[in-house]
C-alpha cells in the first residue's frame, strides 16, 4: 500500500495532467472559436454562464466537500447528497427556463433566450458529475478525472468548431459547454462503480449539510462576486466590450486552473486523511502554497509580458482592445495560490464557518470597490483594476486566521512565495524588451518563452530557490522508486 505522501504525488501529477491537457485543447477550441465568432457572442455567453455558474454552486452546496472531508462517508451518503442535489438541479432549471425571457429583455439581447434555456441542462448533469468527482477525490484517483476531462474537451471542441463553422453562432458555444459537462460525465461514469440507488437518510443529510451549507454561502457569495462585474458590465456597457473583459479574464483564468487548480484538490484530499495532526498538516499546506507560487508566478508573469503579440498571433487584431483587461488579470491570478491554499486547508480541517466568515468580509470589499469603480467613476478599465485592488486586500484577509488554526502566518507565507515572486517579476522585466526588437509575432513569443524559462531556472538554481531542489529530488525519487519496481518485476 502506498504511503500518502507517494499518493499525494502521484494524484498531483495525475491532476496536473488533467487539467494540463484539458486546458491546452480546451485553448485551441476557444483561439478557433474566437477568430470565426464576434466578441458579442462571447458577451452573451458570459451573461449565460453567470446564471449556470451560480446555479452549480446552489446545485452542489458544498455537499461534495462534505463528501470528500467526512471521515465516515459511506455508499448511502453518495445516493443521498445526489438526490438532493438532482431536486434543486429541476427547481433551478425551471425556474431559468421560466425566466429567461426577462433576462434577455433586461440585456436587451433577444438572442440568448432559447440558448440560455438550453445552457442551463449543466445543472442537471452536474448534479451527477459532482458525485463522481467527489468519489474519485476521497480515493486519490485523479487519473480517473483526467481520462474524463481530455476526452470530454476532445470531444465538445470539435463538435463546437464544427458547428461554428457551418454559421451557429451563439450555439457552438452553448453546445461546447454543455458537451464538455456531457461527456465528461460519460466517461466517469464508465470507471466509476457508483450509480445512485434509491435511498434517502435525513439524519445524514442533515448532517453533512451542517458542513456543506457554509460552503453553499460561500461559493455563492464567491461566485455572484465573481459574476457581478460581467452582469454590470453587460448592462452599463455592450456586450461587445463585456466580450473583451470576458476574453482578458478567460484564458489567464485558464493558466491559474491548470497550475493552481492541479495543487489544491490534491492537497484538499490529503489534509482530509490527517486534519487531526496539524504538524503534518502544516506542512502540506506550506508545501502546496511554495509549490503553486513556484509554477504560477512566472508563468503569469510571461503571460503580461507577452499578451500584445500573443492575442494579435492566435485570436486576430479584433481582439486587441481585450490585452490591457488580460494584464490585469494575470496579476489577478497570480495571487491564486496564497488565496485557495488557506482556504482549501480550513475546508480540509472542518472549518468551513471560518471558510464563509472571510468570504463575507471580502465580498464586503469587493463590492464596495466594483460599486466605486462601476457607478461612481463609470470607467470600464476601473472595474478591472479594481479587481486587482481586492485580491492584494483579500490575500491578508484569507491568510489572517492562518496562525491560529494551521500554524502558518501570513509573514510566513510572504516569505515562502516571495523567492518566487521577486525572480518572476526580474525575468519579466528582463524579456520584455524583446518586443522591442520589432520580431515577427511567433519568434517574438519563442523568444521570451525560451529566455524567461531558462532565465528562471538558473537564478533559481543559482539563489538556491528550495522549491527547485523539493522538485528535482522528487523527481529524482520518483524515478528510483520506479527503477526499483522494474527490477523486482523482472526478478
Amino acid at each position: 500500500m502506498a504511503s500518502l505522501k507517494e499518493r499525494t504525488i502521484g494524484s498531483l501529477f495525475w491532476k496536473l495532467f488533467e487539467q494540463g491537457g484539458s486546458a491546452a485543447i480546451t485553448l485551441i477550441v476557444q483561439i478557433v472559436m474566437a477568430r470565426i465568432l464576434a466578441p458579442d457572442e462571447f458577451g452573451m455567453l458570459a451573461i449565460m454562464l453567470v446564471f449556470v455558474n451560480v446555479g452549480n454552486v446552489v446545485v452542489q452546496s458544498g455537499l461534495n466537500t462534505a463528501v470528500i472531508q467526512a471521515p465516515d462517508v459511506t455508499e448511502r451518503d453518495f445516493s443521498t447528497v445526489f438526490w438532493m442535489s438532482f431536486a434543486v438541479s429541476l427547481v433551478l432549471y425551471a425556474l431559468v427556463f421560466a425566466f429567461a425571457p426577462v433576462v434577455a429583455a433586461f440585456y436587451g439581447m433577444p438572442g440568448i433566450i432559447a440558448p440560455l434555456r438550453v445552457l442551463v441542462l449543466i445543472l442537471i448533469v452536474n448534479s451527477y458529475n459532482a458525485i463522481q468527482e467527489a468519489i474519485v477525490a476521497r480515493r486519490l484517483e485523479f487519473y480517473k478525472t483526467f481520462r474524463s476531462t481530455v476526452s470530454a474537451a476532445v470531444v465538445s471542441g470539435s463538435i463546437g468548431i464544427g458547428v461554428a463553422l457551418a454559421g451557429g453562432g451563439i450555439w457552438a458555444l452553448v453546445i461546447q459547454q454543455l458537451l464538455y459537462q456531457l461527456c465528461k460525465c460519460i466517461v466517469l461514469a464508465l470507471q466509476v462503480p457508483w450509480k445512485p440507488h434509491l435511498v434517502f437518510e435525513r439524519d445524514r443529510a442533515r448532517h453533512l449539510f451542517r458542513f456543506g451549507w457554509k460552503l453553499l454561502a460561500s461559493g455563492l457569495l464567491d461566485q455572484l462576486y465573481q459574476s457581478l462585474s460581467d452582469l454590470i458590465i453587460g448592462k452599463l456597457f455592450d456586450s461587445t466590450q463585456l466580450g473583451f473583459v470576458s476574453q482578458g479574464k478567460k484564458y489567464p483564468q485558464a493558466l491559474g486552473t491548470v497550475l493552481d487548480g492541479a495543487v489544491q484538490p490534491v492537497m484538499l484530499s490529503a489534509v482530509a486523511h490527517v486534519q487531526d495532526d496539524h504538524a503534518r498538516v502544516r506542512r502540506l499546506v506550506r508545501r502546496a502554497l511554495k509549490t503553486s507560487t513556484y509554477f504560477i508566478m512566472p508563468a503569469m508573469t510571461l503571460f503580461a509580458v507577452a499578451a500584445d503579440p500573443i492575442v494579435r498571433l492566435l485570436l486576430g487584431d479584433k481582439w486587441a482592445a481585450c490585452v490591457p483587461f488580460l494584464q490585469v488579470y494575470c496579476f489577478v491570478y497570480a495571487l491564486l495560490p496564497i488565496h485557495s491554499t488557506n482556504l482549501q486547508a480550513f475546508n480540509g480541517v472542518g472549518r468551513s464557518d471560518l471558510f464563509l466568515k472571510l468570504e463575507i468580509v471580502k465580498k464586503i470589499i469587493g463590492l464596495a470597490i466594483i460599486c466605486f469603480t462601476a457607478f461612481v467613476l463609470h470607467d470600464l478599465t476601473a472595474i478591472v483594476y479594481g479587481y486587482a485592488v481586492s485580491g492584494v486586500i483579500c490575500t491578508f484577509v484569507n491568510a489572517s486566521p492562518s496562525k491560529r488554526v494551521l500554524g502558518y502566518a501570513y509573514t510566513e507565507q510572504l516569505r515562502d512565495i516571495a523567492p518566487a515572486f521577486i525572480l518572476s517579476l526580474v525575468c519579466g522585466a528582463c524579456v520584455y524588451p524583446i518586443i522591442l526588437l520589432g520580431l515577427p509575432a511567433p519568434l517574438t513569443i519563442l523568444a521570451q518563452c525560451a529566455a524567461m524559462m531558462a532565465l528562471y531556472l538558473v537564478l533559481s538554481k543559482l539563489f538556491h530557490v528550495e522549491e527547485l531542489s523539493y522538485l528535482l529530488d522528487t523527481l529524482k525519487g520518483m524515478a528510483r522508486r520506479r527503477r526499483g519496481a522494474d527490477t523486482s518485476a523482472g526478478v
